[in-house]
């Protein structure tokens, strides 16, 4: 498994506002060049790869193998497969890439986690959707991917009282002391309760680390973009 700005390896990115390695649809760029792109992820992978509509919500859609018609993109916040002829990307800009896999029993999972997944538990239901295809969370893997640190996401008050409520690891605040939320943290509270141990957590922050897009540093001149985390299973040996 990996966590990697979207575009990595593969066929040159062309040259574009948002940076050479964005992979998000409907930000201003052609999508012809965002889908080389994502051409290009599928050469390096050596599998077709499949991305969601991802709409901050808690579905997890399963891929039991690449689409016919790579235009039909399925509407979900958590992609989960067996089949080792698919990757599956998830595209962040700030929200919490999560990639999962049970290399043992052959299940992998990409989940975005935004604050509303966070609050609806997607990584939750993504556990559990594995093992419904005979994932056993003790062989689980999971890689929390960069994305806005808990000193960085402030929100209004009232707004973090009602995360934090469902959600109290979330609970944070900036280096103002205002009001913020930590969704990496709350990620890793609900990996931990869905009973997942091996968790690697990469830490970057997304408006910190210029090497990620951050959709909150756009206003600061960030590039418009969204990187990706990408998981394949392997075929056994």
């Amino acid at each position: 498994m990996a966590v990697a700005p979207e575009g990595s390896g593969g066929r040159p990115a062309a040259a574009s506002p948002h940076g050479d390695f964005n992979l998000g649809l409907g930000l201003g760029e052609e999508d012809a060049v965002v889908l080389a792109r994502r051409e290009g992820l599928a050469d390096w992978l050596g599998v077709p790869v499949v991305t969601a509509r991802q709409v901050h919500g808690t579905h997890v859609h399963p891929v039991p193998a690449a689409p016919q018609d790579p235009t039909e993109v399925p509407t979900a916040d958590g992609l989960v497969t067996t089949s080792t002829e698919v990757g599956l990307v998830v595209l962040a800009a700030d929200c919490v890439p999560v990639l999962l896999c049970d290399p043992h029993h052959g299940v992998a999972a990409a989940v975005h986690a935004g604050r509303a997944g966070v609050v609806g538990d997607v990584v939750g239901r993504a556990v559990a959707a594995m093992v419904g295809r005979g994932a056993q969370v003790t062989d689980l893997r999971a890689v929390v991917g960069p994305a806005v640190c808990g000193s960085c996401y402030e929100v209004p008050a009232e707004l973090a009282a009602q995360v934090v409520a469902a959600v109290p690891e979330t609970r944070s605040r900036t280096r103002r002391g205002t009001a913020a939320l930590d969704l990496p943290a709350g990620v890793g509270a609900q990996l931990f309760a869905a009973g997942v141990r091996q968790v690697c957590h990469l830490g970057s922050c997304t408006l910190e680390d210029p090497r990620w897009y951050s959709h909150r540093g756009v206003p600061q001149g960030r590039p418009a973009g969204r990187h990706g985390g990408v998981v394949r299973l392997l075929r056994a040996s």
